[in-house]
């Protein structure tokens, strides 16, 4: 289909909020900012924007971008744009042959103007045990961050496929299992805690691209305190004021126009998430986060204190949140 086919569809689908619903372009199937998709790319961004949306609209490349590119970006007046370098640092090209050099180069290069309305992300991904997370692997992370308005740091989806391919390589399997969610694993996490200290990093990507536009976490993950304890002081109060604890009516409310969340049931609710069942995918459950601007967990992936969503992978002592 065409771009503008392709936005036309997105913004009358039943799950799209105007203003609401954060977009991202181009995000699995290919990178936004590849010579053959750059066109389309800024076809999309700039009919949103001529629709006066001001949704956010996250777009994530490892790319080589080009100084025309900051003034296009530039022109945009009302979408929310996000630029998120993915910078992993691993050096070892049969795990990844694509060159992080390119990327970090990208982000020095659209930082540079001290007024912009895009922001820059620096998309610390994925960290994993013996492969980028030495002290020089941290150091550079860091020297790096500093041109960003923000940091998210995050592990990786070790999922069957993966494993696959890493034993069909020959190449070092970084865990023994593998897991549903990302892998961070705690003293991973502290370490890079420590090198960070000070920076403005975060756990979640919904959090960083908040934070860099200077709005409160439109997933509401305030809630979730722990998450919080690397926030700075600002963003806490932004994030604190737009803090609502939805009642049960509220969220079926919600609930009500899409068709396939009609057997929702609110199992609990709490000050850190609604805790529901009754819908089949995640979209649901992603239009009501949105709408409410507060976490809402799906009851069969239960969450757990201090592991932010992640998998049980190197961490002990943890307790079911929900």
């Amino acid at each position: 289909m065409t771009d503008a086919v392709a936005v036309e569809e997105l913004v009358n689908h039943r799950y799209f909020q105007p203003h609401v619903t954060p977009i991202q372009v181009f995000n699995r199937a290919t990178d936004p900012f590849l010579p053959i998709v750059r066109p389309h790319t800024f076809a999309v961004l700039e009919d949103l924007d001529d629709r006066k949306l001001t949704n956010h609209v996250l777009v994530i490349t490892r790319h080589q971008m080009k100084s025309e590119d900051i003034h296009r970006l530039n022109a945009l007046k009302y979408v929310k744009v996000t630029l998120l370098f993915t910078y992993s640092g691993i050096d070892n090209k049969d795990i990844e042959p694509y060159p992080s050099h390119v990327a970090a180069e990208s982000l020095k290069l659209m930082s540079t103007p001290e007024r912009r309305k895009y922001r820059t992300i620096l998309y610390w991904r994925p960290l994993v045990p013996g492969l980028n997370d030495s002290d020089e692997h941290l150091d550079a992370a860091y020297a790096l961050s500093k041109h960003a308005d923000a940091t998210v740091f995050t592990g990786l989806f070790y999922r069957d496929q993966i494993a696959e391919y890493y034993k069909a390589n020959g190449l070092p399997e970084p865990y023994e299992d593998t897991a549903r969610r990302k892998i961070v694993p705690e003293t991973l996490e502290r370490r890079v805690l420590a090198a960070f200290a000070g920076s403005t990093l975060f756990r979640k990507t919904s959090c960083a691209v908040s934070y860099a536009h200077g709005l409160p976490d439109y997933n509401g993950h305030y809630g979730i305190r722990e998450l919080c304890d690397i926030c700075p002081l600002s963003q806490l109060e932004l994030c604190a004021s737009a803090h609502h604890v939805p009642v049960a009516e509220r969220l079926r409310e919600v609930a009500s126009i899409l068709p396939e969340a009609r057997g929702l049931v609110v199992v609990d609710i709490t000050e850190r998430a609604a805790v529901v069942s009754g819908l089949e995918t995640e979209q649901p459950r992603y239009y009501l986060q949105h709408a409410l601007g507060f976490q809402v967990h799906d009851v069969r992936h239960p969450h757990v204190e201090r592991r932010h969503g992640r998998a049980d992978i190197g961490w002990k002592d943890t307790k079911q949140d929900g």
